[in-house]
């Protein structure tokens, strides 16, 4: 738990991009637009964030307008997250 929370507290994308999914699921432009990142950016801390198991693309066999959630995982660690940045 810990070590993945570290993880995503290393990078201000990642966090970022974790907190950006907490209310609905997003495109990675929607995403882009939320958190004022660049899409690049966004595209490869989605990439690292789903390895991990954190988020998930709901429509893979899309090229464009992927849609990507928070797993059950992920939200637990949001709201860890939103928490942490809060105190």
């Amino acid at each position: 738990g810990w070590e993945i929370l570290g993880f995503v507290l290393a990078s201000g994308y990642r966090r970022k991009v974790l907190l950006a999914l907490i209310e609905e699921p997003k495109t990675p432009k929607q995403i882009a637009r939320h958190t004022g990142l660049r899409i690049n950016h966004v595209s490869l801390t989605l990439k690292e964030l789903r390895e991990r198991g954190l988020v998930e693309c709901m429509t893979p066999e899309l090229v464009k307008g992927r849609v990507y959630v928070l797993t059950e995982y992920g939200k637990k660690l949001a709201s860890q997250l939103a928490h942490v940045a809060e105190s």
